[in-house]
């Protein structure tokens, strides 16, 4: 045996790098403190940390596009190039494509580790979604050593269907940096509102998301509308790109709020931005267990939210903000305005948001659940490894 099978491998797939910029950092530098390397299969040519080897990948977000069939030819030549000990894969293209892949090396012992970060089949999807990804991820189940889910609804979704994973577990999201994202004092966030261009007695509202269908800014741009002249003050803060930016520009035109509504674009300092708001609020329609969220509650803001899996797992009713019947704008806007009238509430419900993040999402607590499944994987291995020898 050379001495380069020595090292034991894993691969991380996604369909984008990004993604492992944004969420996945923590985890690969834990691997490579243990010895390992790291590999990373995805779209994009960005450089990651915590990397030995990165490919780029022709992997594409429509399940449809053709150039995933060659990207799904990379993989398996990716695979069956590297001997790896682990394959965790996200994203659901990157979820399918590296599974199909590691079919045959997963005969030789490579565990195969899938994160579904949210099922597009859930309570309330469309009907195609159940008829396109359900029977999908069922087949793929039976590929899979550990799936992982990052919510309940998720997770006991995949137990009473019956999904054949060696095991199924329920990991809560991807941790928050509670030490970059945290509250900060009045004196503090007056110095910051002012250097961002705020007044100290501006009511801030804030959303980070991409402009697309699902995460559904225009419903934000409603509620601002309904509440505009009962908070003199308010102010929509909307970081992030996207395809629907230019139909929300005109909306904010034609309901006379433009001069409410900031439009930040894709931003690299949100843990600045987050802790001068007042308020978290969230529109999207689906969710898994949404990062942005659990970053405006780590620090210290209270949240209304449209009514979805994902935010009912971190938002209790009256306890750390509010969770909005599908797309009733007049009940959400109500709830920002009990928020900017009553600021013992708002203060509370923003503690209460941030103890709950501390308690249950934060990155110690997430990195101590994804080590132990990995552990068992290894220790797995090197069972398999002893009895080979």
């Amino acid at each position: 045996m050379g001495g380069d099978e020595l090292v034991k491998k894993i691969l991380f797939c996604a369909t984008v790098d990004y993604h492992f910029k944004a969420f996945h950092l923590p985890y690969m530098d834990w691997f490579q403190k243990q010895g390992w390397e790291v590999h990373v299969a995805a779209a994009g040519d960005m450089e990651l940390p915590c990397t030995n080897k990165k490919y780029n990948i022709a992997i594409q977000r429509s399940p449809f596009h053709p150039s995933n069939i060659k990207a799904f030819e990379q993989l398996k030549e990716i695979i069956d190039d590297n001997n790896y000990s682990i394959i965790h894969c996200h994203t659901p293209l990157g979820g399918v494509l590296a599974r199909l892949a590691a079919r045959q090396t997963r005969k030789m012992g490579t565990s195969v580790i899938y994160t579904a970060h949210g099922f597009h089949f859930c309570k309330g999807a469309p009907l195609k979604n159940w008829l396109m990804y359900y029977p999908m991820e069922r087949y793929l189940s039976k590929h899979t050593d550990t799936l992982i889910t990052i919510n309940s609804e998720d997770y006991n979704l995949a137990r009473r269907h019956q999904f054949q994973s060696d095991s199924i577990e329920h990991v809560h999201g991807v941790g928050v940096n509670t030490n970059k994202f945290k509250p900060i004092d009045e004196e503090n966030k007056r110095e910051l509102r002012k250097s961002f261009g705020y007044q100290s007695d501006d009511f801030l509202l804030f959303y980070a998301a991409e402009f697309n269908k699902n995460k559904n800014q225009q419903f934000l741009l409603q509620v601002l509308a309904l509440i505009k002249n009962k908070v003199p003050n308010v102010k929509l803060l909307l970081a992030g790109e996207g395809p629907s930016l230019q139909n929300c520009m005109t909306l904010a035109n034609h309901l006379g709020i433009d001069d409410r509504v900031d439009l930040l674009g894709l931003r690299h300092d949100i843990h600045q931005l987050v802790p001068m708001c007042d308020v978290g609020v969230a529109s999207s329609l689906r969710e898994g267990l949404p990062v942005n969220v659990m970053e405006m509650m780590a620090s210290g803001l209270p949240i209304v939210a449209v009514d979805n899996r994902g935010h009912r797992e971190l938002i209790t009713n009256n306890k750390n903000g509010w969770l909005i019947s599908r797309l009733d704008p007049i009940d959400f806007a109500e709830k920002v305005i009990n928020l900017a009238k009553f600021s013992d509430i708002r203060k509370q419900f923003g503690k209460n948001a941030r103890d709950s993040i501390l308690s249950t999402y934060s990155l110690e607590k997430v990195l101590k659940e994804k080590k132990t499944i990995y552990q068992s994987l290894m220790d797995r291995e090197e069972g398999i490894e002893w009895a080979i020898h």
